[in-house]
C-alpha cells in the first residue's frame, strides 16, 4: 500500500534587547520565523518520505548513510531518495565531543557543504538544518553522490545524536 506524505519543519526565534536608560528603558523584540509545509510528491515544497532514527558512534567512530538504497522507513520500507528537501540532525545535550557531518572518501553526498571533503561540526547540545524545498532539492545520485558520514569528533567518549531527513524517491 503506498503511502503519502505531510511534513512542516519550522525554525523560530524570539528575542529582545533591552537597553536601560537613567530613567526607563528601551526595548528591541525580535520575532522571526521559517516555515516549510510539504506535501505528497516530487515537485517544490514536496516530498515523498521521511527517515527518522536516533545513533550512537562510540569514541572516534564513523558511520555513513547511504541515502540512495539502505536506510529503511518506519514501515521497513527501504528508502532510495533522489533529492533531500531538509536534513535535521541534532545533537545530544549530554555529549562530550562534537558530532561532525561530511567528508566521504569516495560518495559523499555534499550539495550543502560545497565540496566533497567540507564537514559541519554540531556541537553538543547543537542542531543544524539544511532545508532546500524547491523542486531541485539537494541531488542524490546513487553510487557517486549518495553518502553522508558521520563522525564522532574525537576519542574518550561515545556521542548520541538524532537525524530526520526528507526527501524525494
Amino acid at each position: 500500500m503506498p503511502t503519502s506524505i505531510s511534513a512542516r519543519v519550522t525554525l523560530g526565534v524570539v528575542a529582545e534587547i533591552i537597553n536601560s536608560l537613567d530613567v526607563g528603558e528601551v526595548k528591541y523584540p525580535i520575532s522571526y520565523g521559517a516555515n516549510y509545509v510539504f506535501t505528497d510528491g516530487t515537485g517544490a515544497d514536496q516530498a515523498k518520505e521521511v527517515f527518522t532514527d536516533t545513533r550512537t558512534l562510540t569514541a572516534s567512530a564513523a558511520e555513513n548513510l547511504d541515502l540512495a538504497g539502505v536506510l529503511l522507513d518506519a514501515f521497513g520500507n527501504t528508502l532510495t531518495f533522489t533529492k533531500i528537501k531538509a536534513i535535521i540532525v541534532k545533537a545530544d545535550a549530554a555529549n562530550v565531543n562534537d558530532v561532525v557531518l561530511g567528508n566521504h572518501a569516495t560518495a559523499a553526498f555534499f550539495p550543502m557543504f560545497g565540496a566533497a571533503t567540507h564537514t559541519v561540526k554540531v556541537k553538543p547540545g547543537g542542531m543544524v538544518a539544511f532545508v532546500a524545498p524547491d523542486v531541485n532539492g539537494l541531488a542524490v545520485t546513487a553510487t557517486t553522490a549518495d553518502m553522508l558520514t558521520v563522525t564522532n569528533s574525537a576519542g574518550g567518549t561515545s556521542v548520541t545524536y538524532t537525524v530526520i531527513i526528507i526527501g524525494t524517491v
